[in-house]
């Protein structure tokens, strides 16, 4: 029987998507529902017919799973974020193991060990960064997160993924919007003031940066919000950011300090490390700590090796594993990363690591053209993985072990392919929930060199 646009159907939810959703079959045709859980048994009303798939909401749950739990978010349905606040935490990490079969299994059609997946000892308040978009209407400051698949703001100032100190920044930043009349950017008109308010904290020394991010140059009542936010505990850096391009990109070029320092610190497995605004730095710091000391124990290093992180950002995995390692080389494309790599090294007295700043391509290549032969070679791409110019690179600096890091299980069947077809077989994975409650995960694998 066809499926049309407004029928109500009997379903039974089999799995979840890569994104969140959930999936039944009707008629050998994939509905996607968001909001049931695998095992529910339910009536959805179908809002979208194609002719591959439908997508359905929930009309009434007949049977509810036994991975089934009660959402604790007045939201999680709106914005989209919170994909797994009604589904047990066993589940999930159930769920995002076999993300990860599936993807190296069916996208790299590999046959790798893959361990369960490292939960978290917490699944609340784990961010130590958000980026909230903002929308002011009659004065009022509404800050909180695009809805799934839009740019529709979802108003949330308290939610519960975020540290809790940020919710007090944000009543800051409300009372200056009051004071200063400000207005928020729209993306159709390039108009207003207020695009962006950034805050990252360091959960081990409990310091805060809290930044706007403008379309200009300048920042209306700025002594008013340095008053208010630096009265916040933990506060020791206000800016602001000047963003003044039609883009999706949240941060620009220029950030101006207006109190305190230019950037914060944290320490992560006894290092201590400083973060500006640009630097990518895990938003979890319990996990990332686990993360990290499951890729130093793949790296294996002895004390005589040299290792090469071609995404180093602020240098957080190579500076942890620097007195293992002989000598340790960064590659990082962001100027300000590399600037806190050089000072993280500064300040934790390392002297054995160097950096560059330039594409992860680009950098190998000059490193071989230097004659630096790595015996490690730790990557941590963006999303998209690695360019194939870049793996034929590290094929020919010829390393004995490969650890990658990945946030995107599909790109990473796909290289792990690529270097099984180089020599470089994959050993293990493990995954390593660093997003309790959202379908992402994060993955470490170790690979080693098969002589030929």
């Amino acid at each position: 029987m066809e499926i049309k646009k407004n029928d109500d159907i009997k379903l039974n939810i089999e799995a979840l998507t890569s994104e969140g959703a959930a999936v039944g079959h009707y008629n050998g045709i994939a509905v996607f529902v968001r909001g049931a859980v695998p095992g529910d048994v339910i009536i959805a009303h179908i809002i979208k017919v194609s002719k591959r798939f439908c997508i359905g909401i929930i009309r009434d749950i007949l049977t509810e799973s036994e991975h089934r739990i009660e959402s604790d978010c007045p939201v999680c349905d709106k914005c989209g974020g919170c994909s797994f606040r009604n589904v047990s935490y066993d589940e999930e990490l159930r769920y995002k193991k076999s993300r990860v079969v599936d993807a190296v299994t069916r996208i790299g059609h590999l046959d790798i060990p893959v361990k369960d997946t490292v939960g978290a000892d917490s699944t609340e308040h784990y961010r130590n960064k958000a980026q909230y978009p903002v929308i002011i209407e009659n004065g009022e400051l509404k800050a909180g997160f695009y809805a799934y698949k839009s740019h529709r703001i979802v108003p949330c100032a308290d939610c519960k993924l975020q540290n809790e100190a940020f919710e007090k920044c944000l009543r800051v930043f409300s009372d200056w919007v009051k004071k200063a009349d400000i207005s928020s950017y729209d993306e159709k008109t390039g108009r207003g003031l207020l695009r962006h308010i950034y805050l990252r904290r360091g959960d081990a020394t409990d310091e805060i940066m809290a930044c706007a991010v403008i379309n200009g140059d300048e920042l209306p009542e700025a002594n008013f919000l340095v008053e208010g936010l630096s009265a916040v505990s933990g506060i020791k850096s206000i800016c602001f950011n000047v963003n003044k391009e039609n883009t999706n990109v949240i941060l620009g070029a220029k950030t101006v300090t207006l109190w305190g320092n230019d950037a914060i610190c944290d320490e992560l497995l006894g290092k201590r490390f400083e973060i500006s605004p640009a630097s990518f730095y895990q938003v979890n710091h319990a996990q990332c700590e686990k993360l990290y000391t499951i890729a130093r124990d793949y790296a294996a290093l002895s004390g005589n090796e040299t290792l090469v992180d071609l995404y180093c950002g602020a240098g957080t995995i190579g500076l942890t594993m620097a007195e293992n390692a002989k000598k340790v080389f960064g590659i990082e494309i962001v100027p300000e990363a590399i600037e806190n790599a050089k000072r993280n090294t500064e300040l934790n007295g390392i002297t054995n690591a160097e950096f560059f700043c330039g594409d992860a391509f680009d950098g190998a290549k000059e490193l071989k053209k230097r004659g630096i032969t790595p015996d490690v070679i730790m990557l941590d791409p963006p999303r998209k993985g690695c360019s194939p110019e870049l793996l034929d690179t590290i094929e020919q600096m010829n390393p004995k072990r490969i650890v990658y890091v990945s946030c995107d299980s599909a790109t990473l069947a796909r290289d792990l392919a690529i270097l099984d077809k180089k020599g470089y077989k994959a050993q293990e994975i493990t995954p390593v929930d660093m997003f309790p409650r959202t379908p992402h995960v994060e993955t470490v694998v170790l690979m080693s060199r098969v002589e030929r």
